[in-house]
């Protein structure tokens, strides 16, 4: 998956400035270059031995880059909902040849989950 198909199916829809939530895979210079430069926000923890690499520059190393622990954890429910949500068979492989047909499917599991629980 390339990274800008990668960022289009990630973004949040739900604000006026699209925002972005990864994990520690992402944290790297060009995919923050990437999303400053397309106006994106972005939560998305530095790696310790980039931390690492920073602190040992000193004060040539740069300041280290915002990261937001609400919204990192709010990603980490979201994610956990989808990994639950993939226990259903039916929404895990997507037999359904529609879409409308599959979001039926998806909205019948998440209200097994919510029962459920």
């Amino acid at each position: 998956m390339s990274l800008s198909t990668f960022v289009r199916t990630s973004l949040s829809t739900f604000s006026s400035t699209p925002t972005l939530a990864a994990d520690r895979a992402y944290s790297n210079g060009p995919v923050r270059k990437y999303l400053r430069r397309r106006g994106i926000r972005h939560t998305i923890p530095e790696k310790s031995d980039s931390q690492a690499a920073r602190r040992r520059k000193g004060t040539h190393g740069g300041r280290p880059p915002g990261f937001d622990e609400d919204r990192y954890k709010k990603r980490n429910t979201v994610e956990r909902a989808i990994n639950r949500m993939k226990q259903f068979r039916a929404v895990a492989t997507r037999y359904d040849k529609r879409g409308y047909v599959f979001l039926g499917t998806a909205t019948a599991a998440a209200v097994a989950i919510w029962l459920r629980t």
